[in-house]
Order: structure tokens, then C-alpha cells, then sequence
């Protein structure tokens, strides 16, 4: 039975939850494994609309610390692998056949900035917030770049993965990484709303539609997730990734190597 979310049907609508409230809903291994798996189920189910959200006060607050801690210690063999693992997560939900949609109700940070922004529809609260902080840590937002830059373009892609800022779902709307900002306590109804609205199409025309899509960016995402790994991989081998872990886990200001 999965332990790191939850995953109902509400007729013809799947809603996937996350569910470690407590660790902030951090993307560790369990998690990547179970969202995988429960993907492959929603796909093969008759749900026609995935709608994906989070409880607690965070939607995901990106890599769990303890998965953080061990990628210092990794091998580029390793550390390889992971980035492939990584990969795998953002590019099943990016292009995952049915239509999807994302309730985010707190922080979406990092690589849980990319859940949240991957779907379909992004739905985000005022209390929202999204991130790519990667550089502040001495690691590269590498990844995610790959699907980002199609979204908001090269400016606003450079500006958010440059500086790791933190932006208001207010600021998210605006670049068009979200499409609407809702209030809390409508958050859900909205989302379900949404979901009704697309119920009323063809499925077959969705599907098509999702797969004509696919086509459009498929050949550059799979190019530009290929460069992003390697870049991934590489950059935890550096002295600065190393030093960037070790100073954000013992909550201190990073000592970088130039």
C-alpha cells in the first residue's frame, strides 16, 4: 500500500494526493516510486482527468533531506541514475496522456515547483509560492530547465533560475507558469469545477489533442532533459556542491570555492 499518497476516484476524475505533510511533502525515493506507480494505474483506468494536490501547508518543498545528505556520498554512477530518476518523474507527468491539473495550496519548491507546474493547469492559492532554488545550493536546476524554458520563455526561465528567488502565485501568473490564482477555501471546488468542464469533451479528442501536444516539444524536451541530466550528475561532483548541502543542512551561509 502506498504510504507517501493517496490516490481516489471520483468517477471519471482520479485525484492523486501527497501525502507527508509532516517531512513538507518532499520528494523522496518512496514517493517518486509511488507517484510513478500511480500514474501507470490513473493511465490505465477510465479516469479521464488527474487532478493532483497535497496535504498540509506545503504543496512540495522539493528533495528530502536525508535523500540531500546521501547525494553528497554518491558516485557519478549513482548520482547518474538518480538524475535519470528524476527525469523520468518530470517526463511522465508532462506528458502523461490524460488531462491533468494541480491544486497548489502552499510551497511548491524546487522539484516541487516542477509537479506543480508540469500539469496541464496549475491552480495555486495567494499562499502559494514556487522556486527553483537549486543555485543557492550549489546544485543546477537542470531538469527542470528543460520544461520551464517552453513555458515562460527565455527571460523569465533565466530570471528564476539564476537568482533561486521565491515568487508569489500573484508574480507565478503573471510569467504564465500558473494559470489561475484562487481562493483557499475555492481551491478545490475550482479545480473539481475545471474537471467537470473538461469531462464534458470527446475523450478521444482530449487524448489526441494531448498527443498532438506531445509531438510539438517532444523531440527538444527529450534533447534538452538528455543535456539536463548530464549537468545534473556532474555538478554534484563539484566542491560547491558539496559545501552547498553541507551549509544548508547545518543552517549556515555557503563558504563557495572561487
Amino acid at each position: 500500500m502506498p504510504t507517501t499518497l493517496t490516490l481516489a476516484y471520483e468517477d471519471r476524475l482520479a485525484v492523486l494526493t501527497l501525502n507527508r505533510p509532516e517531512k513538507r511533502n518532499a520528494l523522496c525515493h518512496a514517493l517518486m516510486d509511488e507517484f510513478d506507480a500511480a500514474l501507470n494505474e490513473v493511465a490505465a483506468s477510465r479516469a479521464q482527468v488527474l487532478l493532483l494536490a497535497a496535504e498540509g501547508k506545503a504543496f512540495s518543498a522539493g528533495m528530502d533531506l536525508e535523500d540531500l545528505k546521501a547525494l553528497a556520498t554518491h558516485t557519478a554512477e549513482e548520482n547518474h541514475r538518480h538524475s535519470e530518476r528524476i527525469a523520468h518523474l518530470f517526463r511522465s507527468l508532462y506528458l502523461f496522456p490524460k488531462v491533468t491539473i494541480a491544486a497548489v495550496q502552499g510551497a511548491a519548491i524546487a522539484g516541487g515547483a516542477g509537479l506543480a507546474t508540469l500539469c496541464d493547469f496549475t491552480l495555486a492559492t495567494p499562499a502559494a509560492s514556487f522556486g527553483y532554488t537549486e543555485v543557492r545550493i550549489g546544485f543546477v536546476p537542470a531538469i527542470v530547465s528543460a520544461f520551464l524554458i517552453h513555458q515562460v520563455g527565455d527571460k523569465d526561465a533565466r530570471d528564476l533560475l539564476l537568482t533561486g528567488r521565491i515568487i508569489t502565485a500573484e508574480e507565478a501568473w503573471r510569467m504564465r507558469l500558473i494559470n489561475e490564482v484562487v481562493a483557499p477555501e475555492a481551491l478545490q471546488t475550482r479545480a473539481r469545477q475545471l474537471a467537470a468542464e473538461l469531462l464534458e469533451n470527446s475523450p478521444a479528442s482530449l487524448r489526441a489533442t494531448k498527443a498532438l501536444l506531445r509531438q510539438y516539444h517532444g523531440e527538444a524536451i527529450e534533447r534538452d532533459i538528455h543535456s539536463g541530466m548530464e549537468a545534473n550528475a556532474n555538478m554534484r561532483q563539484t566542491a560547491d556542491f558539496a559545501e552547498g548541502v553541507s551549509s544548508f543542512l547545518e543552517r549556515r551561509k555557503p563558504r563557495w570555492s572561487e
